[in-house]
């Protein structure tokens, strides 16, 4: 059977070695993951007791509106129910979007390095895709800009982008959406939003009645320590959430993923705990990168892009022999670096003993 002509330009997403195969493999008794941005404090106590008591019936079909966690959310995000719209994860909404207003004959804008999935699926709907370079990490928006023309249907905004780690400024933020056309939609890709200092939040969703062309997607994968559960949201104007609802599926969203999240919701401590547990790692982290001499990008997430004195691939192989699993830079575009999540204090601690003695090498 024959599908798609751009299938061939694609590659089906390649999954790294899983714990139990490295552990065989090096004889190692613990690994320790730092390769997929996920929170090392796992996930909400309260959730944690809504487990113990928790009896699915996997036997009925989940709410296809998620009208119960639609209704909290937007209250707690002081945003209309209509305005929302949910996914297995943002990165299925990311998939809607493509699927909704790409096509062959029309592009998309995006940065590069940024997300992967933005090019990947605007490239299954047949959508030129234009990569315009980051600067240090962040956005070159005046080049974005730049490279919208009337065949541009979509602009792809990471903030804080991924894998750099670097956040966008509001004032740079307000300006672009201001020049962007209003019949482009303006993609706000937040995953990493409750790790952003507060004086850097750039409150998109507020702008959600100022500009009719924006969606803001969020997640509870990351910080909210959900990703096996695979639930997130998008929030834009009415007419943009009808939209997505047509080809979103109807059941799109487990029943089990809908009623956690809402318990997640309800723990704001946890939250809070995790981003100033985050917070003294990063800090330590840097310091001891300083120490080293060895750069890094400016990260406001529960991951930072290092860079090395010499190949990444290099680094991930001396690492993962030692019971670390980091992604290198090479499979990201971004040669000589590494991407680590900031795990737990002690774990870190042992990783910048292994960095230590690599340098020494």
């Amino acid at each position: 059977m024959e599908g798609k002509a751009a299938l061939k330009q694609l590659a089906p997403y390649q999954q790294g070695k899983q714990i139990q195969e490295i552990k065989q493999m090096y004889n190692l008794d613990r690994i320790v993951k730092l390769s997929s941005n996920e929170n090392p404090y796992g996930y909400s106590d309260k959730v944690k007791q809504f487990l113990n008591e928790y009896i699915p019936s996997f036997d009925i079909y989940p709410d296809g509106y998620t009208k119960e966690l639609r209704s909290v959310l937007a209250a707690k995000l002081n945003a209309q129910e209509t305005e929302l719209v949910f996914g297995s994860g943002s990165e299925e909404i990311v998939q809607m979007i493509c699927r909704t207003f790409l096509y062959e004959g029309v592009n998309t804008v995006m940065a590069t390095p940024t997300f992967p999935q933005y090019k990947h699926n605007a490239i299954i709907e047949g959508a030129e895709v234009k990569e315009i370079p980051t600067v240090e990490g962040y956005h070159d928006l005046p080049a974005m800009l730049a490279a919208i023309d009337k065949k541009t249907n979509v602009v792809w905004l990471c903030s804080p982008n991924n894998p750099t780690g670097n956040p966008m400024a509001k004032q740079e933020f307000i300006q672009f959406m201001d020049n962007c056309p209003d019949n482009v939609l303006v993609v706000l890709d937040e995953a990493y939003y409750e790790y952003v200092d507060p004086n850097k939040d750039i409150q998109a969703i507020n702008e959600i009645n100022n500009y009719q062309n924006l969606i803001v997607l969020r997640t509870f994968s990351k910080a909210y320590g959900l990703a096996g559960l695979r639930i997130g949201y998008g929030i834009a104007n009415e007419a943009i959430v009808t939209q997505l609802n047509i080809v979103r599926g109807p059941f799109n969203t487990t029943s089990i993923a809908q009623q956690i999240a809402l318990v997640a919701l309800e723990d704001d401590d946890f939250i809070q705990d995790t981003k100033a547990k985050n917070l003294e790692v990063k800090l330590s982290f840097q310091q001891f990168l300083h120490d080293i001499d060895w750069g890094y990008y400016p990260s406001e997430t529960n991951f930072m892009l290092v860079s090395t004195p010499n190949s990444g691939t290099e680094l991930f192989e001396y690492l993962i022999q030692h019971g670390f699993i980091v992604r290198p830079g090479e499979l990201l575009g971004i040669p000589n670096t590494i991407r680590l999540t900031l795990g737990l204090k002690e774990d870190m601690e042992r990783f910048q003993q292994l960095l230590g003695s690599y340098n020494k090498s």
